[in-house]
């Protein structure tokens, strides 16, 4: 069984500060526990490194390329998989999703994942459950 780590997860797990930290910090480490695997993509480490790297400097995105990349499966987003996300934004017809989120969407339907590590609502609207389940 596999799980996706979306960029909100991944900030979440190394911004001590963030809403949800030690939540997700949890969700983080039962997922290893249970030998999971976790995938992301490469739109989403690229939008978490410029994130990490605009508000907190090189420090940080250093902590994701040495302590949480080498536990990720990289899913390299091709042509046809961008395609894929693009066609969805513009079906989705909306500001947000983001089109990061879209090509994830893409990959998670094509791949039969269902769990995502991560706080943002859009990916459970998009029928995928999230790691840590969010309060009601």
């Amino acid at each position: 069984m596999t799980a996706f780590a979306d960029t909100s997860g991944l900030y979440s797990l190394l911004v001590s500060t963030e809403t949800g930290h030690e939540k997700v910090v949890e969700a983080y480490e039962r997922i290893l526990d249970a030998r999971r695997a976790l995938w992301t993509t490469s739109y989403v480490l690229i939008e978490t490194v410029a994130l990490l790297q605009h508000r907190f400097g090189l420090p940080a995105v250093r902590d994701l390329i040495d302590e949480i990349f080498p536990l990720l499966s990289m899913e390299w987003v091709s042509s046809e998989l961008h395609i894929r996300g693009v066609e969805r934004l513009f079906k989705e017809d909306r500001r947000r999703p983001s089109l990061v989120d879209c090509v994830s969407f893409e990959f998670l339907r094509s791949a039969g994942i269902e769990d995502v590590l991560g706080l943002d609502p859009h990916f459970e609207a998009a029928g995928y459950r999230l790691l840590p389940r969010p309060k009601k």
